[in-house]
């Protein structure tokens, strides 16, 4: 077993968590969908300490520098079960299956699917609901971006930094988002925006190789060939794959205490997922640092170490 602690999502607090997970020399996996969550949805965060004004998706960025810096591990992938087997924990994905002694449950609300034939086939392989994440693996490439609103245009604006092509596919008649950002996109001559057409199928042999579109006023299908569909719908909660190990409220929120620990020893949980009221940036920053030093703290009893208050003595000792 390679990893003491996984941590499942990929926004401010399962990031948060990995960052005090690392540091403190604990071998960390992340499994996320995408990076930022639905803080990508946002393009002007004004309170969040230590900036005037950024955006979710630049901050989620800096995040992820800083976890990738202590070594963090990224699967981009989405959990269909957890399942408990002697001490340790299987997470298994689309793409395999993964152990810990440790869980975090960070994961908020999931990244909607498409919900169209051959996606769930491409998934990481050519289907990515994350620009930031996958976008340099299609350099020079011809991508589609799939959804409406400023998250997809904000995608739309990424990609046209790295791939060759970006097509916007739209259900309405209106490109979707905000003035000044729909006019950020049209000024990059390598997006182009497909309104008023539906994605009907992904196709490919061993990856994504092309889109069949659908007209929605005539209902003619077309042919478009693409390297890599990212999907921005938009986000939904699924807590299906805890399954019974852990309790849930009636909003299905994981229900945790002031340790951010759940009703299943070893499994910590924080962030929106969670049955904390304000759903919030810092807040779920703050919970993500709880939830990790709970859980090294549970790997440190089970190990016969002490306990861990903060994370300034790891830092101490380095410079000693």
């Amino acid at each position: 077993m390679d990893n003491d602690i996984i941590i499942i999502g990929g926004a401010f607090a399962g990031l948060t968590a990995a960052i005090y997970s690392a540091r403190q020399g604990m071998n960390t996996l992340l499994i996320t969908k995408d990076i930022g969550g639905q803080g990508l949805l946002t393009t002007d965060i004004q309170n969040y300490p230590g900036f005037n004004s950024i955006s979710g998706f630049d901050l989620a960025s800096k995040f992820q520098e800083q976890a990738t810096l202590y070594g963090v591990k990224f699967v981009y992938d989405e959990v269909t079960e957890i399942s408990k087997s002697g001490e340790l924990f299987k997470v298994k994905t689309f793409s395999g299956e993964f152990e810990s002694e440790g869980l975090i449950l960070a994961f908020g609300k999931t990244p909607r699917d498409l919900n169209v034939k051959g996606e769930d086939k491409f998934k990481g392989l050519g289907v990515s609901y994350c620009s930031i994440c996958d976008g340099p693996l299609y350099k020079g490439k011809e991508v589609a971006v799939a959804g409406a609103g400023d998250h997809a245009l904000q995608a739309a604006l990424y990609l046209s930094t790295v791939a060759s092509k970006v097509s916007v596919i739209q259900k309405g008649q209106k490109i979707s988002g905000s003035s000044d950002m729909v006019e950020d996109v049209k000024a990059h001559e390598n997006v182009s925006f497909l309104t008023e057409k539906e994605i009907e199928e992904i196709s490919g042999n061993k990856n994504v190789e092309y889109l069949m579109l659908k007209d929605a006023k005539t209902g003619e299908q077309q042919k478009l060939p693409v390297e890599a569909v990212f999907v921005e719908m938009g986000y939904v909660a699924k807590t299906s794959f805890v399954g019974d190990l852990v309790n849930l409220n009636k909003e299905g929120e994981v229900i945790v205490d002031q340790f951010c620990a759940t009703s299943q020893p070893g499994i910590y949980a924080c962030g929106d997922v969670t049955n904390i009221p304000y759903k919030q940036a810092v807040i779920s920053a703050g919970q993500g640092s709880v939830a990790a030093l709970s859980c090294i703290n549970y790997l440190h009893k089970k190990r016969g170490k002490g306990s861990l208050k903060s994370d300034w003595k790891f830092i101490d000792s380095k410079k000693e």
